[in-house]
């Protein structure tokens, strides 16, 4: 038996397998794109070795993607069978691995969090915790839990920076600046390449209105982003956003095609039709579109995808997204075909399913209306979900571009009540007005005028 770099027992006899194994756990935390290629040196290892295989299935699962669950089931059942020698904590990583690939994500994060209770160094079920409690739309937990474990860590235990990183983006999205961009800005003096560290100060800057300073972020921290995953593509995402509150349609267009949806990109080009990106992609053109800005063909390729995943429903919040691309392009058919596939998905059993029956699907009729310009009907099927459509998940920021589907069906429908709700919501989001982002300008502009 070996210990890990944090001190933690690994059941493989093979200290060859164990540097694989911590090579694998830096390559995650530190989102590096050849992650899949450490994990095949780290199976080589030690064919026999169960953790190796629950991070196989953990990795399946991370993609959110209804194709690839067969890898993470049989990974699953090759742990467990392995798994007579395997600690405690190891067969408890196999337990949420099972549970989550059962549907059942609350008995998958509190598994994690039992880990950390007994280890607070286990990296994995910590950062995997915070993953699915943001994707299910809980800061609240997300605070909680790094909090719990940041006192047992230090700068001296590898892998610091990624509790810092997590600690910022969790009080940023609680709405604790001052307690988050200083983890975040130690998290990058660090590890400047912390692409998670990065994409935290950069929604603290987004949500006080600090535009320039955040497209200076983000291209002063670019390079250090070699070698890096899709996350990438989310932080120019973000410097797009920046540039968009100048009015600059040109210059979010160029970072469109060249940087957070390059369909030429060695990243793009191996997974199309990652959640991340298609979320970055759907939301900008629907912003830029509602301000009158010509995107050209840039929805087809979306739509296209989003035919093709059609009865995926792991992503609740990608939904709306896939639905954007669909209507956008008068794809009614598909869109109905998506929207009947998510009901059958409803009936089921699991914490995604009751997301999606409860907000996704509702969002969805509304989007399904609001394209054929049935504006007040979109407007009563959404208004019941947006009370709770955070949990959807993804963040404040991306959780704007459905305030903003609201919205817009609200001027439409040129229902003063509803403008005026959701101009309330978005002002609880931010410590900046609403009139302060170009996206809710035109509402905030019409109330004032007392012009509806």
């Amino acid at each position: 038996m070996h210990l890990d770099a944090r001190g933690l027992p690994l059941s493989t006899a093979s200290a060859k397998a164990a540097a694989a194994f911590d090579h694998l756990i830096t390559g995650y935390l530190t989102q590096r794109a050849d992650t899949p290629t450490r994990l095949t040196a780290l199976l080589e290892a030690d064919p026999d070795f169960a953790l190796a295989y629950c991070m196989q299935g953990y990795f399946a699962m991370l993609g959110f993607k209804q194709a690839v669950i067969p890898v993470a089931v049989e990974a699953a059942r090759t742990a467990q069978s392995l798994a007579v020698d395997a600690t405690e904590r190891e067969r408890s990583h196999i337990a949420a691995l099972t549970a989550w690939i059962e549907g059942d994500l609350d008995r998958a994060v509190a598994w994690w969090e039992s880990i950390l209770r007994t280890h607070p160094h286990d990296v994995v079920a910590f950062r995997l915790a915070h993953f699915v409690n943001f994707w299910l739309g809980r800061p609240q937990d997300m605070v909680a839990s790094v909090d719990r474990v940041i006192p047992a860590w230090s700068e001296d235990i590898p892998g610091y920076s990624v509790i810092l990183a997590c600690h910022s983006f969790a009080h940023e999205e609680a709405g604790n600046y001052l307690a988050a961009e200083p983890s975040g800005r130690r998290a990058i003096e660090l590890d400047p390449g912390d692409l998670w560290a990065a994409h935290a100060v950069a929604h603290v800057m987004e949500s006080q209105g600090r535009r320039s300073e955040g497209i200076e972020w983000v291209t002063t921290l670019a390079p250090n982003w070699e070698g890096s995953h899709n996350l990438q593509h989310h932080l120019w995402w973000h410097c797009a956003l920046f540039k968009l509150e100048y009015g600059d349609h040109a210059a979010v267009l160029e970072l469109y095609d060249t940087r957070f949806r390059n369909l030429a990109a060695p990243l793009t080009v191996a997974s199309p039709d990652v959640y991340i990106d298609v979320q970055n992609a759907a939301s900008a053109l629907f912003r830029l579109e509602r301000l009158g800005v010509d995107v050209g063909d840039r929805w087809e390729e979306l739509a296209d995808k989003a035919e093709a995943r059609i009865g995926d429903c792991l992503s609740a919040f990608t939904l709306p997204h896939w639905l954007m691309a669909l209507t956008a392009t008068g794809r009614t058919a598909a869109a109905e075909r998506m929207i009947e596939a998510m009901r059958a998905f409803a009936n089921g059993r699991g914490t995604v399913h009751a997301i999606v029956r409860d907000y996704a699907l509702p969002i969805a009729e509304a989007q399904l209306a609001h394209a054929a310009e049935r504006h007040a009907e979109a407007v009563a099927l959404m208004r019941p979900a947006i009370g709770g459509m955070y949990r959807l998940g993804g963040s404040h920021t991306q959780q704007d571009v459905l305030e903003q589907l609201f919205v817009d069906a609200a001027l439409k429908a040129g229902s003063t009540a509803d403008i005026r709700l959701a101009l309330e919501r978005v002002a609880g989001l931010r410590p900046i007005p609403p009139e302060r982002f170009i996206g809710w300008r035109k509402a905030a502009s019409r109330v004032a005028a007392g012009a509806l």
